[in-house]
Order: structure tokens, then C-alpha cells, then sequence
């Protein structure tokens, strides 16, 4: 017997997992109503992902959107207007990191803005989470800063000013769970 040898693909598809992928084999258990809503899901998730991509080539590009009620728009118009890096890395070790949607740090003032394109409810926490990073990293006190983050979603911005107490208890925690995931590595 000869074996397919899927010229292209095995490098097209490293890393990938198909929506009836045999790794993940709950799928036989699923009515169609279940594989539906599957792959709905799936394709909600790729425009999320697509969304994400146009927004921060936007912003890159400083190319402004239409002033109106989406939440996308503004979002991209936001991140232009106040000269943000998109996808921003914020490192304190291999065990916590993350990357920002949008970031800047200007004027002693913190901005850390996300879109969500999905309709499910938000948290503040991951931002908050973001800006305990950000002060761990470049040794900053959340007291000798202002700090404003912001979700984008559907026709909706959010916009919180966090508690400097919240963003050290959250660097302390971090710091502690750092700490612990380093003994359980036998560092």
C-alpha cells in the first residue's frame, strides 16, 4: 500500500486540531442541535480572532473608523488617538505573563484597553491583571499612577479606574504564586 503523502498539508495543519478531531473525541457524543452550536462557536471564535488582527493593522496603520456606536470603531479610534501599542508584551516570569490588547504608559498614566468580540459577560480582572504586570515589571507602585482600562464590546465601552489597593494585592499574589510555582519546579 502506498501512503498519502499530503504534499503541503502536514505543514498547513501543524498545530491545528480538525472540529471532529480525534484528541478531542467528545464529539461522539454530540446530537446535531450540540454540533451546531460547535461549530458556530468555532466560526465566532475565528471572526474574534480576525476582528482582533483588522483592529491592530488599523491602529498600526493610524487608520481611523467611522464615528459611530461600535464598539470596534471606537476601540480602534481610541487606540489611534492615544498612540497605543497593539498586542503588548507585559513579562514578570515564564509563570505570568500576558499580552495586552492595547497598551501605553504615558504621563505617569496607565492605559490598557481590550475587545471583546464575543457577547458573553466581561471581567475587569483580566486588566487589572495586566496593570499589576506592568507595575511589576518596570517597578512602579499602583499608589504613584493613574491607571484606566477600558473593555470594548458590542456597542459598549467600559471604563474602570481600579483601586490602587485591588493592583497590589494582585501583585502580591502573583508574586506568592510565582514564588510557589517555582518550589513545585524545584527552583
Amino acid at each position: 500500500m502506498r501512503l498519502n503523502p499530503h504534499y503541503g498539508l502536514t505543514k498547513q495543519l501543524a498545530g491545528t486540531h480538525a472540529l471532529l478531531s480525534p484528541s478531542k473525541p467528545a464529539w461522539l457524543n454530540y446530537d446535531t442541535d450540540k454540533l451546531d452550536r460547535t461549530y458556530f462557536n468555532a466560526q465566532a471564535a475565528q471572526r474574534g480572532t480576525d476582528e482582533h488582527a483588522w483592529a491592530h493593522e488599523s491602529i498600526r496603520l493610524k487608520m481611523r473608523q467611522i464615528e459611530n456606536s461600535k464598539a470596534i470603531n471606537q476601540y480602534v479610534n481610541d487606540g489611534i488617538g492615544f498612540r497605543m501599542l497593539c498586542e503588548f508584551l507585559l513579562f514578570f516570569t515564564e509563570n505570568c505573563y500576558g499580552h495586552a490588547d492595547t497598551f501605553c504608559f504615558r504621563e505617569d498614566t496607565l492605559r490598557i484597553h481590550d475587545y471583546k468580540s464575543g457577547v458573553g459577560p466581561t471581567d475587569m480582572r483580566q486588566l487589572e491583571i495586566y496593570a499589576a504586570l506592568f507595575c511589576l515589571e518596570y517597578g512602579l507602585r499602583p499608589f504613584d499612577i493613574k491607571i484606566e482600562l477600558r473593555i470594548y464590546q458590542g456597542n459598549q465601552v467600559k471604563v474602570h479606574s481600579p483601586d490602587s489597593d485591588d493592583i497590589f494585592h494582585i501583585m502580591d499574589r502573583i508574586i506568592s504564586f510565582d514564588r510557589r510555582l517555582n518550589e513545585l519546579k524545584g527552583g
